[in-house]
């Protein structure tokens, strides 16, 4: 019996996370994903949720305009990480033109410099991000219990910067 309930499970989570990442076709969130973004934007700038969750400020590349996005971040040796769970998309972009000038908002706007974490160090800290923030589970195709290896593989895939309070 204890086979089948998990077997039940397992089903019922790769639903749960098929409908997820139907939300981010293409890299992009449709708009339903657009109003989660709104809500959890509200949610983390107001500090509601542990210190983890912010919203991240950056100049859009092209229009310049300040576009917002909800993120979990990863502490892993005393440093805080943001990851992208979709891979190369818009906030990633956005900041590489920036040059990592960016503000991160949680109660109170922090100004920030975002540094690119090279591929052969990303692999601990995207491990860390999957553990700790349950909403890139869905994205990002291992399983937070595997060893940072199975990490390694996957790491090229994952843009992850290292956050420099100003």
């Amino acid at each position: 019996m204890k086979g089948h309930r998990r077997s039940r499970g397992s089903a019922v989570r790769k639903r749960q996370y098929d409908r997820l990442r139907a939300m981010y076709v293409g890299g992009r969130g449709n708009a339903t994903a657009r109003r989660y973004a709104w809500f959890w934007n509200m949610t983390f700038r107001l500090g509601l949720l542990p210190r983890r969750w912010v919203t991240l400020e950056v100049r859009g590349r092209r229009t310049g305009t300040v576009t917002r996005f909800p993120l979990g971040m990863a502490d892993v040796g005393g440093q805080w990480y943001v990851v992208s769970m979709l891979g190369e998309c818009n906030w990633v972009r956005n900041v590489r033109a920036a040059e990592g000038r960016a503000t991160l908002r949680r109660r109170r706007a922090r100004a920030v410099r975002l540094f690119e974490v090279p591929v052969d160090e990303r692999a601990p800290v995207i491990r860390r991000y999957v553990g700790r923030v349950p909403g890139s589970r869905p994205h990002i195709p291992v399983d937070r219990h595997e060893p940072v290896e199975a990490f390694e593989t996957i790491a090229s895939n994952y843009p992850v910067f290292r956050v420099v309070p100003l």
